[in-house]
């Protein structure tokens, strides 16, 4: 590591393991934190199905079994698309009773497989409506992140460049041979960079988003299978990389921040958050139907769409509260950038074209 600690590179690698293709046996199950046996004892249990990737702190889950009255156990599933394909297999037969990670790029899948129950939660008047996909209130928002350009701020000064102000940028000459991306194909933030530039470019016209990678292509980017290896194999920043832009997260300048062995006064990595730049994914919690534990279930989504475990978001898992009465914490306050303009693809489009959109950048990128 170049400029930070192996803790952090830790923490930065749970945090986005959806980012990497999973083949897991099956879900792994995991308690909240235990109760002792006698407290345990005649105490229903809510099962969440989460991704691998979820985090939250322990006095948070203990505040809602205390609240509840019942024990809380998560079902780590793998990454969100195999999380959402154990849900839809076991339909029949549900293995949870609540099911949280599916983001917009999945959301009409979900929708469509008939696993979920609608639940009009009361906190949704504290949420932007802009974030509420799903209008029979099957799966409600509980945070949000955006994908973005991230730029090494010391690399420019030393080198007298510029930073890149939007996509155009990559495909300068003077900026060729110094971007990383993720493969779409086995990428959850690499899937969202291609929706950003479907969207930015458009199918149509004369120039479209794949006349924009063939252009990429042409001035050498640089595509790797997953973020870990973008971000801590080749980001100058992170690494003894060449490459001082990758795609990563808005969030990830708090992050370094918060994380850094020496404080920082400003943020040593930028984010490019000009219009249609970034990708906004939502990340999604609803009911599984047939579950025994409704009354529970709908506890647990009142409580995760809640203050408390609002607040706790950020700093566990590095996106941002959905809920507008949540306060951030003053890392992020004082150094996330937020993109007023990311693109927006709605989810049935991209259930639709998710796969042909891969295989065409994979003919025009890779082959």
């Amino acid at each position: 590591m170049k400029r930070r600690s192996v803790g952090l590179a830790l923490v930065w690698a749970a945090v986005l393991l959806t980012a990497i293709p999973l083949t897991a046996c099956g879900p792994e199950q995991t308690s909240a934190p235990e109760l002792t046996p006698a407290a345990a004892q005649d105490r229903r249990t809510v099962t969440v199905m989460t991704h691998d990737s979820f985090d939250i702190s322990d006095q948070v889950v203990e505040a809602f079994q205390e609240q509840c009255g019942c024990q809380v156990q998560f079902l780590r599933s793998g990454d969100a698309g195999l999380m959402l394909n154990q849900a839809l297999l076991s339909k029949d037969n549900p293995l949870a009773d609540v099911i949280y990670g599916v983001d917009n790029a999945f959301l009409s899948r979900a929708l469509a497989g008939g696993i979920l129950e609608p639940y009009e939660a009361p906190a949704l008047a504290d949420i932007p409506d802009v974030l509420e996909l799903d209008p029979e209130f099957r799966m409600l928002p509980v945070d949000v992140g955006d994908v973005c350009l991230n730029y090494d701020k010391a690399w420019f000064d030393d080198h007298g460049l510029a930073p890149p102000g939007g996509l155009q940028d990559l495909i300068r000459p003077e900026y060729k041979g110094l971007t990383v991306v993720e493969n779409p194909a086995t990428s959850s933030p690499g899937l969202a960079f291609l929706l950003a530039t479907v969207g930015h470019f458009g199918e149509d016209g004369d120039y479209d988003y794949l006349d924009y990678w063939a252009e990429l292509r042409a001035n050498d980017v640089l595509v790797t299978g997953g973020w870990e290896d973008a971000y801590w194999g080749n980001f100058t920043y992170a690494s003894d990389g060449d490459r001082p832009i990758v795609v990563s997260y808005a969030s990830s300048p708090p992050v370094e921040v918060y994380f850094a062995e020496d404080p920082f006064d400003t943020a040593p990595t930028g984010v490019v958050v000009s219009d249609g730049s970034c990708f906004r994914q939502i990340e999604f919690i609803g009911i599984l139907g047939g579950t025994g534990n409704r009354d529970l279930a709908e506890r647990w989504i009142d409580f995760m769409l809640g203050v408390t475990f609002q607040e706790d978001i950020p700093l566990k898992m590095f996106v941002f509260p959905t809920n507008s009465k949540a306060e951030l914490p003053q890392v992020f306050a004082q150094f996330a950038e937020i993109p007023e303009h990311p693109v927006s693809i709605q989810p049935d489009a991209i259930e639709a074209n998710r796969e042909t959109w891969i295989e065409a950048w994979t003919r025009t990128v890779l082959r």
